[in-house]
């Protein structure tokens, strides 16, 4: 399933967790990190486990706590054997924390009668600052990964920023080139990224502008904290009907086989090509999935 959504859910709230099986998000990240207690923590593991017992048309994810903590353990053992789709890792320092997770799952799955990494790994890789310096190894990736993600609000409070947004709402340099970086860095990896949160969950015209930036950079998803924030991230990393006729044109322009092409007066070369047939591989990948 290609993601363009991916919805968080505090795993400690039964009626979220109800609210969220009609999302029309591509997935659900049922969160057992930061929006959960760590008194509530054994609560939500017994509910995540109910909920992955059922079948659901979003891929369900679940975001552990820090690799090495005794919850990311306890995690583990709770969720593994209901063959969550993967784990949102937060906080990793690097690639090496995927590695240990890899071998903490190999047995789990083993002992539960999975296929061998079948579940996957997302991790936010900036939240730390030795894991923004980190980010090149993901050139040789880990097994299990699945993407790359970024977030901003930990990364600020490890180096001490006071905010990581400027007067009019953007990101702060420093963010910016964290966020170019994890783009970067999963391209180089082979594997899509996906954009933070937008926080204020009512801004809808900010998050409509973050996320349509977002695409046209190349991530291919985005992180959402609230049902509110799903039509619009969906609909920024659809092709449009424009789009897709555009890029057909484009396609079409290059079928006597010539290295360049000619289209409305503009030269085209290879790379619009290469644009072009990723358009219309997207679009038929979603019209698969039937969300076209």
């Amino acid at each position: 399933m290609i993601l363009r959504s991916l919805l968080f859910v505090p795993a400690d709230s039964e009626r979220k967790l109800a609210k969220s099986k009609s999302s029309t998000a591509d997935g659900l990240i049922l969160d057992l990190e930061d929006s959960v207690a760590p008194e509530n923590r054994v609560k939500a593991r017994s509910l995540t486990r109910e909920f992955l017992k059922d079948r659901h048309r979003q891929e369900i994810w679940v975001r552990i706590n820090p690799v090495g903590s005794d919850d990311c353990f306890a995690d583990l053992k709770a969720v593994v054997e209901c063959a969550p789709a993967g784990l949102i890792v937060p906080k990793p320092d690097g690639p090496q924390a995927l590695l240990i997770l890899d071998a903490h799952l190999i047995t789990l799955e083993t002992q539960a009668g999975l296929a061998t990494r079948s579940i996957k790994l997302l991790p936010v890789a900036t939240e730390t600052p030795t894991a923004v310096l980190s980010l090149q190894d993901y050139r040789n990736p880990p097994p299990r990964l699945a993407a790359l993600s970024w977030g901003a609000e930990d990364l600020s409070a490890a180096i001490g920023a006071v905010t990581n947004r400027d007067e009019k709402g953007e990101f702060l340099f420093i963010h910016q080139m964290v966020r170019a970086l994890v783009l970067i860095a999963a391209k180089a990896a082979g594997v899509d990224a996906i954009e933070t949160l937008h926080a204020d969950f009512r801004d809808v015209k900010g998050l409509e502008r973050a996320a349509r930036s977002a695409q046209r950079e190349g991530f291919c998803g985005m992180l959402a904290i609230h049902p509110d924030q799903v039509e619009p991230i969906n609909a920024a990393f659809t092709p449009s009907a424009a789009d897709v006729a555009h890029a057909g044109k484009v396609v079409a322009a290059f079928a006597a086989g010539a290295g360049v092409a000619s289209l409305d007066g503009k030269m085209l070369d290879q790379p619009h090509l290469k644009q072009a047939r990723q358009v219309l591989e997207r679009a038929e990948a979603l019209r698969r999935s039937g969300e076209r």
